[in-house]
């Protein structure tokens, strides 16, 4: 399948959507997700069109798993938590909902269990919110 550039992320991109910025460089984009699985759940994306891992390019690949590991040590300080889920699915049959590459940062608390994918909205202000915890523990 070609890439569908009236995606959400791709619209988010262009800025023809909203989204709660933690990160952007380059290359790479990372905002709260609307409808989080926990606390500080963030979306990490690359700029340049790619529906998932499987049709990326390697410089793709580094960039956002540069800027997902760079989200991650700061989510991890932010959020104090025991650990973190990094996700990526490719394709429908694996759960892919957006059809751009995108890899979800979850800060993980022992004995708490992540919500279900795509469930409830998070009110704007709490994302607001902890994208600014991110930011202030990426310094």
């Amino acid at each position: 399948m070609s890439y569908d550039s009236d995606n959400v992320f791709a619209k988010i991109l262009r800025g023809d959507l909203p989204a709660h910025k933690v990160y952007e460089d380059a290359d790479t984009f990372a905002f709260m997700d609307i409808m989080p699985r926990c606390q500080g759940h963030t979306l990490i994306i690359p700029k340049a069109p790619a529906r998932n891992l499987l049709d990326a390019s390697e410089a793709q690949l580094a960039a956002c798993m540069k800027t997902a590991q760079k989200v991650a040590v700061a989510a991890k300080q932010a959020f104090a938590a025991d650990g973190i889920t990094l996700l990526q699915s490719n394709g429908a049959a694996a759960g892919q909902v957006v059809f751009h590459l995108h890899f979800h940062v979850m800060p993980r608390w022992d004995g708490v269990a992540l919500g279900k994918p795509a469930s409830q909205m998070e009110k704007p202000e709490l994302l607001a919110a902890n994208a600014e915890r991110i930011r202030r523990a990426m310094g």
